[in-house]
């Protein structure tokens, strides 16, 4: 296996004078031996691709909603309780590219099928109950590539 790590740092000026806000996202995914040199250049791509769009649609939220000052989460999905505002961990995400990736999925292909089924604009937005859901449904073995997108 390979690992592949993927960064992407955004650092924009804040309200006073002589500061900054900085965005970071970074992800880690495993990549299967044996990829020829196109391959590989593509799932780079892919990957660097997620974290720059994970740090700009970020960006976005937090300017629409007034500089510097992102809306809570319970704001933004007041249905969901308390227990499943705890942000997914790093290494679940992790292992959610990973698996996704093993079934067939991209990494906009996975933004897209977060963003249809929780609402999030973003990977790193998802809570731990939904990347759990989103890891059980790949561990059965479905991803909506092999399922025609029946979801």
């Amino acid at each position: 296996m390979l690992k592949l790590s993927a960064s992407y740092s955004k650092k924009v000026p804040a309200g006073e004078e002589f500061s900054s806000q900085s965005f970071h996202c970074a992800v880690e995914v495993e990549l299967p031996d044996g990829l020829s040199r196109e391959e590989l250049d593509k799932r780079i791509h892919e990957t660097f691709g997620l974290v720059k769009y994970s740090v700009d649609t970020e960006l976005a939220s937090v300017n629409a909603n007034g500089f510097g000052t992102p809306a809570p989460r319970a704001q933004q999905f007041p249905a969901q309780n308390a227990r499943k505002q705890q942000p997914a961990s790093a290494r679940q995400l992790s292992y959610l590219c990973d698996i996704a990736a093993r079934n067939g999925m991209s990494p906009g292909e996975l933004e897209a099928e977060i963003a249809s089924r929780f609402g999030v604009r973003a990977l790193n937005q998802l809570t731990r109950e939904d990347a759990s859901h989103m890891i059980e449904f790949f561990r059965g073995g479905s991803s909506s590539r092999q399922r025609g997108r029946a979801a």
